[in-house]
């Protein structure tokens, strides 16, 4: 074999090694990247190689969403989701177990009530359905721990009119100012990048001091996945028919 046959073969075999190391480089980055977002539970967007980098045997995401959404803008609040198995009374759950893990002086013995959470960059005097959904959750919860709840939105009476028979009101004229209630558990609601951040807390009602805290992200599409009763009929929907005018 002649000198310039075996400088060709040389060549080939450091540019067969060379390619071989680039490709480890390669699966290693990817391995990494793929321990980084679990780590850090990055929700990837990227539809069309999301099967050659995550096993096809990962069903739901951490949020609860059935693999995870092809499309999704927090910045809108847009995406397009996909069925989910867990809702908003799942993420309550987690915000009442820490509550309960570094809760002081609250006992079977003492009341509680527990009001809508507020938004935090309003005048504390404003909610959504989100806010009123989450009070209704952690009345559920916290008589799951048999801490006593006091539901103050109960009237005396049972209101019956055409449209149903009714015991609470949000009217408070209807209702009793005076109950015994020795503890407050409320919050505030913050939008954030991904979804709603919530703080939640109980209060002396008279101390005002603050006996336990939690606070935890709900994303937007299982906070989006509410729906106002009153939507029907705006933006020219109604009844899921879209009404336009000839």
């Amino acid at each position: 074999m002649g000198t310039g046959s075996q400088l060709a073969v040389t060549a080939m075999t450091i540019l067969l090694l060379s390619g071989c190391a680039m490709w480890d480089e390669e699966q290693v980055d990817v391995v990494d990247t793929k321990d980084d977002e679990e780590a850090l539970n990055i929700i990837d967007v990227r539809a069309e190689d999301r099967v050659s980098v995550y096993p096809a045997d990962e069903e739901a995401d951490s949020f609860g969403s059935v693999e995870q959404p092809l499309l999704y803008s927090s910045v809108q609040g847009a995406y397009q989701g996909r069925p989910l198995h867990k809702h908003v009374g799942d993420y309550v759950k987690n915000l009442a177990q820490d509550l309960v893990s570094n809760m002081e002086y609250v006992s079977n013995k003492t009341p509680v009530a527990v009001t809508d959470f507020a938004m935090l960059d309003s005048d504390l005097q404003h909610t959504n359905l989100l806010g009123h959904q989450m009070a209704e959750s952690f009345m559920h919860e916290l008589h799951k721990y048999r801490i006593p709840v006091v539901d103050y939105k109960a009237t005396d009476y049972i209101r019956v009119t055409a449209d149903g028979d009714f015991l609470l009101s949000r009217d408070y004229l209807d209702l009793n100012s005076r109950l015994p209630i020795d503890y407050v558990l409320t919050g505030t609601m913050a939008k954030h990048q991904g979804g709603v951040l919530v703080n939640a807390r109980i209060l002396g009602i008279e101390s005002r001091a603050v006996v336990a805290t939690a606070q935890l992200l709900i994303p937007f599409y299982v906070v989006d996945a509410l729906i106002p009763s009153n939507s029907n009929g705006k933006n020219g929907i109604r009844d899921g028919v879209k009404i336009t005018r000839g």
